[in-house]
C-alpha cells in the first residue's frame, strides 16, 4: 500500500503539536486547583474549577464539534433523500447547549457537584447511581469508538495508510495526554484542535468550489442537476420522525458527562451558563464549512474527477463525502491540511469521552459505592487506570466491531429516554425517590428497546402506530435489506413515559408507606421511611446500613478559592446565590 509522504508529514506534525500542547498544559497547571490537602483527583476531573471563558468556550464547543459532527453534517447535506433539512445536528446541539445553559448549568454548578451522577447518588442511592452509570458509560464508550472508526476510514481515504495503525496511534496520543494532564490537557488541546478544524475546512472550501467539476451550489440547492436538490425536504409522513430526532438532539444532548464536566469546571455558576451559550454559537459557526462541503459533493459531476464515474452515494460511501471532497476536489497540499482538521475533530471528542467515563467510574462507582475511605492518591491511580482501560476498549471496538455506529445510536437514545427524565426529576421535581427512579428506568428501557434498532438489526417487539417496512439497497453487492421503521415519535414518548413513571411511582410509594397501607419493613430501598426519619436527625449522623448516600458520606469537594465545604454537596455563598443546596434540601423543603 502506497503512503503519501506529504500526508504522512502533515499527520506527524499535527500529532506532535497536539502532544506538545497536552504535556505543556499538564505542566503549566500541575498545581492549579490543588488545595492544602492535595486533592489532585478533582483537578483531573474538573480542572480545579478555574477554567476561564476563553479556554472553557473552546473546550465546550469542541465537545460537540467532533468527527461525527463535521462528517455527519456533510453526509446528510449530500444524501439525496435527506439534504440540509435533515442535517439536524448543528441546530439541535446548539439549542441543546442553550437549554442546558438556561436550566441545568446553574443548579449543577452552584451545588458543587463533581460529576453528572452525583445528584442521583445523593438522592436515589448508590445502587441507582450504578444503574444510571450503565447508559452513561455506554454512550461515552460507543461514541469514542464510532469516531475513532470514522477517523481510520478518513485517513485511509486521503493518505492511503493502514486503518488500524492510524486509529491506534491517534488513540494512544489522546490517552497519553489525558493521562498526564486530565481536564487541563483536554481543554488546552481542544483550543488547538478547534482552530485546526476551522482553518483546515475553510481553506479547503474555496478550492473545492472552484473545481471545474463542481456546478453552482446556489442552483443545485433548488434544482436537480446531478442529484436531488441539497436543501432537501421533509415529507408529510416523516414529520413526526423528524421532530422525534430533533427533540432527541436538543434534550438528549444535555445529560452527558462530557457536557457537565465543562459546566462543573467553570469558575462560577454564571460562567457555566455563559460557556454554554458561547459553545452554542460555536457549534453553528463550525457547521458552516461542513454544510458547504456536503453541498459541493451534491453539485459535483464525479465522472470528471479522479474519484471515478460512480458518485459516492452509489458506492455506499456517502458517510465519507467530506474526505472524498478534500481528496478529489482540492490540491494535495490543501487536502492534507484538511486531513489535520478531521483528525483534530476526532481527537477533541475521543479524549473528552474517555476522561468523562473514567471520572464517573472513579468517583461514583469506585469511591462512593465501594471505597468511601479511599485516599486521593488512590482515586488518581484508579482514574489513570480506567482512562487507559476505557481508551483501549473504545479503540478495540473501533477496530473489531462492525456495528459500532448502531451501538452508539442505541446508547444515545438510552441516555435520552432514561437519564434525561431522571435528571429533570432530581433537579426540579419535589418528592421523587428511588422507587420512582427504578420504575422510570424500566419504563424508558422497555419502550425504547421495544421499538427496535435497524442499525443493529434488532427487531421491534412493540409496533408503534405508523410503522412501515423499508428497504435498504447495498449498491456494491446489490443486496436488498428490509427493516421496520418507526415513524411514530416513540423515543420522545418513551422519555415522557419514563418521567411520568418516576413521578407517579415516587408519590405512590410515599403515600403507601406514610399512610400505613404498606408496612415500613417493606421499604427495602430505604427511600421513604428512613428518609423521613432522617429529616429529624442530625445531618452528621451516619446510618451504616443505609443504602442512600447522605451529605456527610460524600467525598469532600475543595474549591479553587479554598472555600471549604462541610460535605460534597453543601452549598456556600462562594458556590451559589440561589435556592436549595442539594436535591435533598430541595425535596425536603415542604
Amino acid at each position: 500500500m502506497a503512503i503519501h509522504a506529504g500526508g504522512l508529514v502533515a499527520i506527524v506534525v499535527f500529532y506532535v503539536l497536539i502532544l506538545f500542547v497536552g504535556i505543556w498544559a499538564a505542566w503549566k497547571n500541575k498545581n492549579s486547583g490543588v488545595g492544602k490537602d492535595g486533592d489532585r483527583s478533582e483537578r483531573i476531573m474538573v480542572g480545579g474549577r478555574d477554567i476561564g471563558l476563553f479556554v472553557g468556550g473552546f473546550t465546550m464547543t469542541a465537545t460537540w464539534v467532533g468527527g461525527g459532527y463535521i462528517n455527519g453534517t456533510a453526509e446528510y447535506v449530500y444524501l439525496p433523500d435527506f439534504g440540509l433539512a435533515w442535517a439536524q445536528a448543528p441546530f439541535g446541539y446548539a439549542l441543546s447547549l442553550v437549554v442546558g445553559g438556561l436550566f441545568f448549568a446553574k443548579p449543577m454548578r452552584s451545588r458543587g457537584y463533581v460529576t453528572m451522577l452525583d445528584p442521583f447518588q445523593q438522592l436515589y442511592g448508590k445502587r441507582m447511581g450504578g444503574l444510571l452509570f450503565i447508559p452513561a458509560l455506554m454512550g461515552e464508550m460507543f461514541w469514542s469508538a464510532a469516531i475513532l472508526s470514522a477517523l481510520g476510514a478518513t485517513l485511509s481515504v486521503i493518505v492511503d495508510i493502514n486503518i488500524n495503525m492510524s486509529v491506534v496511534i491517534s488513540a494512544l496520543i489522546a490517552i497519553f495526554y489525558t493521562l498526564v494532564g486530565g481536564l487541563y490537557s483536554v481543554a488546552y488541546t481542544d483550543v488547538v484542535q478547534l482552530f485546526c478544524i476551522f482553518v483546515g475546512l475553510w481553506i479547503s472550501v474555496p478550492f473545492a468550489l472552484s473545481n471545474p467539476a463542481v456546478s453552482d451550489i446556489s442552483v443545485s440547492a433548488k434544482k436537480t442537476i446531478y442529484q436531488s436538490p441539497w436543501l432537501g425536504k421533509i415529507d408529510p409522513g416523516d414529520r413526526w420522525l423528524w421532530a422525534d430526532n430533533f427533540c432527541l438532539l436538543i434534550l438528549g444532548g444535555i445529560p452527558w458527562q462530557v457536557y457537565f464536566q465543562r459546566v462543573l469546571s467553570a469558575s462560577s455558576a454564571t460562567y457555566a451558563q455563559v460557556l454554554s451559550f458561547l459553545a452554542a454559537f460555536g457549534c453553528l459557526v463550525m457547521a458552516v464549512p461542513s454544510v458547504l462541503i456536503g453541498a459541493i459533493g451534491a453539485s459535483t459531476n464525479w465522472n470528471q474527477t479522479t474519484y471515478g464515474s460512480l458518485p459516492p452515494k452509489d458506492k455506499d460511501e456517502s458517510d465519507m463525502i467530506l474526505p472524498i471532497v478534500l481528496q478529489h476536489l482540492c490540491p494535495p497540499y490543501v487536502s492534507f491540511f484538511g486531513l489535520g482538521a478531521v483528525s483534530a475533530a476526532v481527537m477533541s471528542s475521543a479524549d473528552s469521552s474517555i476522561l468523562s467515563a473514567s471520572s464517573m467510574f472513579a468517583r461514583n462507582i469506585y469511591q462512593l459505592a465501594f471505597r468511601q475511605s479511599a485516599s486521593d492518591r488512590e482515586i488518581v491511580w484508579v482514574m489513570r487506570l480506567t482512562i487507559f482501560v476505557f481508551g483501549a476498549f473504545a479503540t478495540a471496538m473501533a477496530l473489531l466491531t462492525g456495528s459500532v455506529y448502531g451501538l452508539w445510536y442505541l446508547s444515545s437514545d438510552l441516555v435520552y429516554v432514561i437519564i434525561f427524565p431522571q435528571l429533570l426529576s432530581v433537579l426540579f421535581i419535589k418528592g421523587t425517590n428511588t422507587y420512582g427512579s427504578v420504575a422510570g428506568y424500566i419504563f424508558g428501557l422497555l419502550l425504547r428497546i421495544g421499538g427496535g434498532e435497524p442499525y443493529l438489526k434488532l427487531p421491534p417487539f412493540i409496533y408503534y402506530p405508523g410503522w412501515v417496512t423499508q428497504e435498504r439497497i447495498h449498491h456494491l453487492t446489490g443486496d436488498v435489506e428490509y427493516f421496520i421503521q418507526q415513524r411514530f415519535p416513540f423515543k420522545s414518548v418513551s422519555m415522557v413515559a419514563s418521567f411520568i413513571a418516576n413521578v407517579t411511582f415516587s408519590y405512590l410509594a410515599k403515600y403507601l408507606f406514610e399512610s400505613g397501607m404498606l408496612s415500613h419493613k417493606y421499604d427495602f430501598l430505604d427511600a421513604v421511611v428512613s428518609r423521613h426519619s432522617k429529616e429529624i436527625m442530625d445531618k452528621a449522623t451516619l446510618v451504616s446500613n443505609h443504602d442512600n448516600i447522605i451529605l456527610s458520606e460524600m467525598a469532600p469537594v475543595k474549591q479553587a478559592l479554598s472555600a471549604s465545604l462541610a460535605g460534597t454537596f453543601t452549598n456556600t455563598e462562594v458556590l451559589s446565590d440561589d435556592g436549595a443546596s442539594s436535591p435533598e434540601a430541595f425535596h425536603n423543603e415542604n
